[in-house]
């Protein structure tokens, strides 16, 4: 335990320069006292850490020191490994890195994970459009995407990239969107042309849709029950956890699931076509059938000219 606190004391400092014992005690949940004979540890064990009082005063590392290796536990040394494996398909120099930190810690670094953001086919676009999206996210520079909704329409848009997330199998950016004046989710599939622009911005927090958060959420979050026959198991287990799916006596799988109701889930769910009947809330159902009335009248009246 020690051992794990003194390491996040150390990292502590090399990130923010310096901090008071008792900020310190209060962050990992100590006495002073303890932080002090953590200070002392870490001066035991070769790390340029000292105190200084007066006002200004606090714990400070010399300016110029950089972290050894001989810090990290091995489990921490793996885990950075791990970490760099799970993104190096995306860039050489992450390939590279991995290398030699792998001489560094004289761990042999046995290559079971290969983690491809690209889909089937792709040869590589996917893999190149994460890395730029990552750069625009770290740099803070404005983002120009061609998107496409869920309802197929195609726009232009200008975005302040903020943060990259990967859920339900897939890869989505979190933004602020210039446009719409809000928070927005953007799937990266569906991003069909971006270009990285040279205007910056000051970067925010993306609201949260958690009870804890102090910020408004950015979308919804609602109790969405689902009931599909058993037909459909396939899918069903491949797109949702099996805690939040129960079987009925005939078959039938009901499946429970927090989801925020937009327009990315009314193209969902219509995905199922006739084989998902929506139990909650009702105002969904009304809300896939009108639009799937629009889909059926849009597709009759091209029936209709095409027998013209």
């Amino acid at each position: 335990m020690q051992e794990s606190r003194l390491f996040k004391i150390l990292y502590h400092l090399l990130d923010k320069g310096q901090a008071t014992a008792p900020e310190l005690a209060e962050k990992f949940e100590v006495s002073p006292r303890t932080i002090y004979r953590d200070i002392d540890a870490l001066s035991s064990a070769g790390i340029p850490v000292y105190a200084e009082a007066g006002r200004n005063g606090g714990i400070h590392l010399m300016n110029d020191f950089v972290l050894d290796k001989a810090v990290l536990s091995e489990e921490e040394k793996q885990e950075i490994l791990t970490a760099l494996q799970s993104i190096n398909s995306t860039k050489t120099s992450s390939r590279q890195t991995l290398q030699k930190l792998s001489a560094v810690f004289n761990i042999n670094s046995e290559n079971w994970l290969e983690v491809d953001f690209s889909r089937w086919g792709n040869s590589g676009t996917d893999n190149e459009k994460f890395e730029l999206l990552k750069s625009a996210v770290i740099d803070q520079k404005c983002v120009k995407i061609t998107y496409a909704n869920s309802y197929g329409t195609i726009r232009e848009r200008i975005i302040q990239p903020l943060k990259m997330s990967y859920k339900s199998m897939s890869w989505y950016l979190k933004a602020y969107c210039m446009e719409k004046q809000d928070y927005r989710i953007f799937k990266l599939t569906r991003i069909l042309d971006l270009e990285v622009l040279t205007e910056g911005f000051s970067k925010s927090s993306f609201p949260e849709p958690y009870p804890d958060s102090n910020q408004a959420p950015a979308q919804a979050y609602n109790t969405i029950v689902l009931r599909f026959p058993k037909n459909m198991s396939y899918r069903i287990y491949d797109e949702f956890d099996n805690t939040q799916v129960s079987q009925k006596e005939n078959g039938d799988l009901i499946v429970s699931v927090e989801m925020p109701e937009d327009e990315w889930l009314i193209g969902y769910l219509l995905s199922f076509g006739t084989q998902v009947d929506i139990i909650a809330p009702a105002h969904l159902r009304d809300i896939v059938a009108e639009q799937a009335k629009k889909i059926y009248e849009k597709y009759k009246a091209s029936a209709d000219q095409s027998d013209i």
